[in-house]
């Protein structure tokens, strides 16, 4: 589930702002991975278990499936789940996929080796802080995070993101937040991003890997 438009609207009632949007005909971020999560898709090997937080239309849960990962996804929007669903059944994988918002989807402690956020930036600041446990929580030891967002900058862009400085990612709090782990990778860059219409163009971004440790 990502922001397309700088809408302080949509986080009032976000089930119904990202139902309509994945209502539209089409892909909304497209069908293809996040390019992040491309370039870094080696970090967990088939058979591993993965989770897609917030995935949308299930792009990114659809591709490491394909890569013979077993894959959790989860969204707020039952229009998108919907056409995650499809899009898993067209390309003969599958996701086990649920319609929840990050409160409610059903966690739980030390199952995944991997998880993927990537652009999960509808979350104000109460809520990315219980989404950031909840996902520290449920790494293995030894798995590994798997993150990207939009940084304040990208107000200057409008290209993609909430439009919401609150919401964006700097690299000083994701450290914080992302303490008891392990930081493998933290990069701030700018890119184009051809990712549907939902996301294009010139981007402020940041990426992270981070490893839980082991005991």
């Amino acid at each position: 589930m990502k922001q397309s438009a700088p809408e302080r609207g949509a986080f009032g009632d976000p089930a119904g702002t990202w139902n309509q949007r994945f209502d539209a005909p089409g892909y909304l971020f497209g069908t293809e991975p996040n390019a992040w999560l491309r370039e870094h898709a080696g970090l967990w090997q088939p058979g591993q278990r993965v989770l897609c937080v917030a995935d949308g239309e299930g792009r990114n849960s659809v591709w490491l499936a394909q890569r013979g990962l077993v894959v959790d996804a989860f969204d707020i929007a039952a229009s998108g789940v919907a056409k995650a669903r499809r899009l898993a059944a067209e390309r003969g994988v599958q996701v086990d996929l649920a319609v929840a918002d990050c409160d409610g989807y059903a966690w739980r402690e030390e199952a995944w080796d991997g998880i993927a956020a990537i652009f999960v930036q509808f979350a104000d600041p109460a809520l990315r802080a219980r989404l950031f446990a909840r996902i520290v929580a449920g790494l293995v030891p030894g798995g590994t995070l798997l993150l990207q967002g939009y940084t304040p900058r990208q107000l200057d862009y409008r290209t993609g993101g909430p439009g919401v400085a609150s919401h964006l990612y700097t690299g000083a709090m994701l450290r914080e937040a992302f303490a008891a782990l392990e930081i493998v990778e933290m990069r701030e860059y700018d890119a184009e991003l051809r990712e549907g219409s939902g996301h294009s163009g010139m981007s402020a971004l940041i990426g992270m890997v981070a490893r839980k440790p082991l005991r």
